[in-house]
């Protein structure tokens, strides 16, 4: 896999462009083709799921229908644990391939966790353990869709609480129902279902997985990897095992078995699919977009000077790393932006580089667009940044 030919930061930001389904001749039809462009788009807060989608359609009017149909009636979307332990929305296809490269090794640490914190509270034991879990599993089939509150009616030892890290500074008391669902999760038995308030919420019911063939791990890396690749690549080894969550060493298999090539970029090595070398050029047009706190994109890569410079970085991510909400032009980002409790998005630019007034424009168009889908609902990330609180509160 030597090296190909150079790919610049004006490239990756046309890629970037198009294939992110940003710049508006590339913008989506349906909240299905937003994520298998992405691949996966950040599940951990239900808006920015809604936000991402409506950030790349080209008739966000329907942005909050047409998720709510893809996730929760069709189920052509699927919001599960994936990489890094983290909540994602994936393609219903995909699901078998998150499952089996991703979530196994995972969800065995998480069961053995489980039953070690059980052990050393004195709770009772894994055959006890397993008899609860096959109990609410098939109470959730009867139901189609529950809470874990209204699974505990069905099967009342969900209710059993124990004492975890007893004497340590982080003693605290906790549920069965709780730890079961989240290994139940992870293990890829049961998927987040529909909220419990609008779709801004965090309280939601729980539901029965979709079936999915079981798949060899290996081959799952390597097909992930290339989706992946194929709609964000080229990026390094480092980006790569961010992303994942990997190995290094599964990484690199993964790179083998899917055929990957090299190419050269400023800060290195980098990867792409093995048929994507041709030179991709810019948008026909110049483009801005409003992205959410944890948007795939502004999250896609670990290694982000190329479309994010450090600078910016101290007022646009929380101290653990979750990007807040951004303002993109023509590939970099340049701002950031918030809701303010009367409704009104605001905006400023903290990078005004060849930032004219076309930019300006573009920009508050796509502001009033926002506003336009997102109507009276009220947005506050759950992980908030110095910018957006600064801009909230005006």
């Amino acid at each position: 896999m030597g090296a190909e030919r150079y790919i610049g930061v004006a490239e990756r930001r046309a890629r970037l462009a198009l294939r992110q389904r940003l710049a508006g001749q590339a913008r989506a039809g349906t909240p299905e083709e937003v994520a298998d462009a992405l691949v996966a788009l950040h599940g951990t807060d239900p808006a920015t799921v809604y936000l991402a989608v409506g950030a790349r359609l080209a008739d966000p009017a329907k942005t909050v229908e047409e998720t709510g149909r893809a996730l929760y009636e069709e189920r052509s979307l699927v919001r599960m644990h994936g990489m890094r332990h983290t909540v994602f929305v994936f393609p219903t296809g995909l699901t078998a391939v998150v499952h089996a490269s991703t979530g196994l090794a995972v969800a065995a640490r998480e069961r053995a966790a489980l039953l070690k914190h059980m052990a050393a509270a004195g709770a009772p034991d894994a055959a006890w353990l397993k008899e609860v879990e096959e109990s609410a599993l098939a109470a959730l089939a009867r139901r189609g869709q529950a809470t874990a509150a209204e699974l505990a009616q069905d099967e009342p030892r969900l209710r059993e609480q124990f004492v975890y890290g007893a004497g340590k500074s982080y003693e605290g008391l906790h549920t069965v129902s709780t730890r079961l669902l989240k290994v139940l999760g992870v293990e890829g038995k049961v998927v987040r279902g529909r909220p419990l308030g609008s779709w801004t919420s965090s309280r939601f019911r729980w539901a029965v997985a979709p079936e999915h063939p079981e798949l060899d791990a290996a081959e799952a890396q390597a097909e992930l990897l290339s989706r992946w690749l194929a709609a964000c690549g080229p990026a390094t080894e480092a980006d790569l095992k961010w992303w994942t969550g990997w190995r290094v060493t599964d990484v690199r298999r993964a790179l083998a078995a899917c055929g990957a090539r090299s190419v050269t970029l400023d800060e290195g090595t980098g990867y792409v699919v093995e048929d994507d070398v041709d030179v991709v050029s810019a948008p026909d047009e110049p483009w801005a977009a409003l992205l959410p706190g944890l948007d795939p994109t502004a999250m896609g890569w670990q290694q982000r000077d190329w479309y994010l410079a450090p600078e910016l970085r101290p007022l646009l991510f929380d101290g653990s790393g979750n990007v807040g909400p951004t303002v993109w032009w023509n590939g970099r980002v340049i701002g950031g932006w918030a809701q303010r409790a009367d409704g009104e998005i605001t905006w400023r630019i903290l990078d005004g580089e060849g930032v004219g007034r076309e930019a300006r424009a573009a920009i508050e168009t796509e502001a009033e667009r926002l506003s336009g889908w997102v109507g009276t609902t009220r947005i506050t990330p759950r992980f908030r940044t110095p910018l957006e609180k600064q801009l909230a509160t005006g």
